[in-house]
């Protein structure tokens, strides 16, 4: 029996029922009866329309995955709204970037092309947001890959509940999603405000800083919706470091950062004029402590006070999210005067937009002849893409990167700003800026 035709069931359209009964053929019959039990299990009672999908199926994770793409494919299943894809598990454009075996290589390759068949749109990028057109402040979209819900629902004002791989490829077929979380209003009202006013202006504003804030955040809020006061000049990719950040230490899918963000024009409109359930000051305590916890590698996070601390940098990994245009310009000019050492493997994950700008400037070439590797399509942290054996020191200015590089690639990690990560790549010792470190 469908989940449809039971008892306090979700309320179906005639088109959502025909599409169940195969009337848009097999696969959409197969993606909505996924999409009504799971509507069911939100708790939702009906099912929304949706302008568009962000999937991230698409990235190899096991036979499953292949599998289910394939039946879908077999079924004839296609897109029923614009899609854009994940990261997938290879560099497309650079295969010999790749290091895993060839039978890994194979099956990730068969579950990109199973996505590209049903016609999603190929960019490969954790950060859709700034390659393709944007959905716009209350459109309903169904995104998977958390930091890209985060920013949907947070910097575009999107609407979208937090999506993960199999469920968001059935949204994009029938173009339908559970009515449910942060698709509904209600359920998009702040709740625990984090404080930063106390913090010198210079330390709001920096960016490097932003992944620290956004972790503290995601650590002490969990799934509850957070409210930063005073990130006024905070720029987009600070913001999407932040958000990123916070989606890795705790469930974050939505913050308002106050006079920044669509639904936060002022704190009394991101609170849905009622109270805060908790109220969160935050110092320079607070703030170190919480760039502490990005470091695992021994005494990394104690060289932010004192730069005596020795020790060995094997990999600076940039780019998770993907590197933009205005990072990567940024990037260029430190590596030009502080090239990496040839111990150390630099890497840079990116989109195929930002590697054609790239190439237009004239950048690209010139980040590869002082060793610099430009990935894109992929991340280090979900391929096998970097070269050095694991078990080293890896540095990065990422707090995604941060989070899950110890598990995910074997590596300590620590954490630093984009100059520090340059000259510890030049130094192949970790170097610190001690004016930088509160």
């Amino acid at each position: 029996m469908l989940a449809a035709d039971m008892p306090g069931s979700v309320e179906l359209t005639q088109r959502d029922r025909a599409m169940l009964g195969g009337d848009r053929g097999e696969a959409a019959a197969v993606a909505m009866r996924i999409l009504v039990t799971m509507a069911g299990v939100y708790g939702a009672d009906r099912l929304l329309d949706i302008e568009g999908a962000h999937i991230d199926g698409c990235l190899y994770h096991g036979d499953s995955g292949v599998d289910f793409a394939e039946l879908l494919v077999a079924g004839g299943g296609r897109v029923h709204v614009p899609t854009t894809l994940n990261v997938g598990g290879l560099d497309l454009l650079h295969p010999e970037e790749f290091a895993g075996t060839a039978e890994r290589r194979a099956k990730a390759l068969r579950l990109m092309e199973c996505y590209e068949e049903m016609g999603c749109r190929t960019i490969w990028t954790c950060a859709p947001y700034q390659t393709t057109p944007r959905p716009a402040f209350g459109q309903q979209v169904a995104w998977a890959e958390s930091n890209a819900i985060v920013f949907a629902n947070s910097v575009l004002g999107a609407r979208t509940h937090r999506y993960g791989d199999f469920i968001d490829i059935c949204a994009a077929i029938t173009g339908r999603a559970p009515a449910v979380g942060l698709h509904l209003e209600q359920n998009r009202r702040g709740q625990v405000v984090f404080d930063l006013r106390s913090l010198p202006p210079a330390l709001r504003s920096a960016s490097w800083l932003l992944p620290a804030i956004g972790y503290l955040v995601g650590e002490r809020c969990g799934n509850r919706i957070p409210v930063l006061l005073g990130l006024e000049q905070a720029n987009e990719d600070g913001l999407k470091a932040l958000g990123a950040a916070a989606a890795s230490s705790g469930a974050v899918a939505l913050f308002h950062a106050v006079g920044i963000t669509p639904e936060a024009p002022t704190l009394e409109a991101s609170l849905g004029g009622q109270d805060a359930e908790e109220w969160i000051e935050i110092d320079v305590s607070d703030l170190r402590a919480g760039l502490e916890s990005l470091s695992t590698a021994p005494g990394a996070a104690e060289a932010g006070a004192r730069a005596g601390v020795d020790l060995a940098i094997d990999v600076v990994a940039l780019g998770s999210p993907h590197f933009s245009p205005r990072e990567f310009s940024e990037l260029l000019p430190l590596v030009e005067r502080h090239p990496p050492a040839g111990s150390v493997e630099f890497v840079v994950c990116t989109n195929r937009l930002s590697l054609d700008e790239l190439e237009r400037r004239g950048s690209l070439d010139r980040l590869r002849s002082l060793g610099v590797r430009v990935v894109v399509d992929t991340c280090v942290v979900v391929a096998p893409i970097l070269r050095t054996p694991a078990g080293g020191v890896l540095m990065t200015n990422s707090g995604k990167f941060a989070h899950y590089a110890p598990g995910n690639v074997g590596f300590d990690v620590v954490f630093g700003s984009l100059a520090e990560c340059v000259r510890s790549a030049q130094a192949g010792r970790l170097w610190r800026d001690a004016e930088l470190w509160p």
